[in-house]
């Protein structure tokens, strides 16, 4: 699929990690009207993200299953979610949480639980959903396409960028009906390819 494929309106546009890239990128070009389960986490395993997806998930940020690694930087605690090897590193505030303590987790779960409600409300109720999903192999986001099927009721598209050593956007051409798979260049991939995400969103719009 061409990146051409995915333009036009979407009731629903969602971030599925694996950093917070996805979620910033939309927020720069008004796409992102709310916030997404792990907008703002760490999912390096997509293959962890399609389980929690089809588990709907079931357990995700439970203290039970919460393991404090230490320091994401000087305002937030990096705390684990063993079960799903998720990362949250914006979550916790370390002036109000400690090493041993997270004080604030019931508002903390609070948050995810109005989160994982409302993306499973879109998935049954948007007509058209567009998936954004940062660094992903083939057998890993046929998984995600073949789990997003079952779920999704309306019409979905899943944009997957890959980082490599290119110079420019490289179009995949994945035999996945409802994927547009690309490469972007690995060098400063943060802001450096501004202006290629500019030319992949520019035709996306939110109803």
């Amino acid at each position: 699929m061409d990146f051409e494929e995915i333009n036009g309106k979407y009731d629903s546009i969602f971030s599925l990690g694996d950093l917070c890239l996805g979620s910033i990128q939309l927020r720069k070009h008004n796409l992102r009207p709310f916030a997404g389960v792990i907008d703002w986490m760490g999912s390096p395993s997509l293959h962890d993200v399609n389980r929690l997806l089809k588990n709907k998930f079931h357990g995700f940020m439970e203290l039970s299953n919460l393991s404090i690694i230490g320091y994401a930087n000087e305002h937030n605690l990096l705390v684990a979610d063993t079960q799903y090897n998720i990362m949250s590193n914006h979550d916790f505030d370390s002036s109000k949480n400690t090493l041993t303590h997270l004080a604030t987790y019931p508002e903390v779960k609070t948050k995810f639980d109005r989160r994982i409600n409302r993306f499973l409300n879109k998935l049954e109720t948007s007509k058209r959903i567009l998936f954004v999903r940062t660094e992903g192999a083939f057998d890993e986001v046929l998984a995600l396409e073949e789990t997003l099927s079952e779920l999704v009721k309306g019409d979905f598209r899943i944009l997957v960028i890959n980082h490599s050593n290119v110079n420019d956007i490289v179009v995949k051409n994945w035999p996945l009906e409802k994927v547009c798979s690309l490469e972007f260049p690995n060098i400063e991939k943060w802001e450096g390819n501004n202006a290629l995400w500019d030319r992949i969103l520019k035709d996306v719009h939110i109803k």
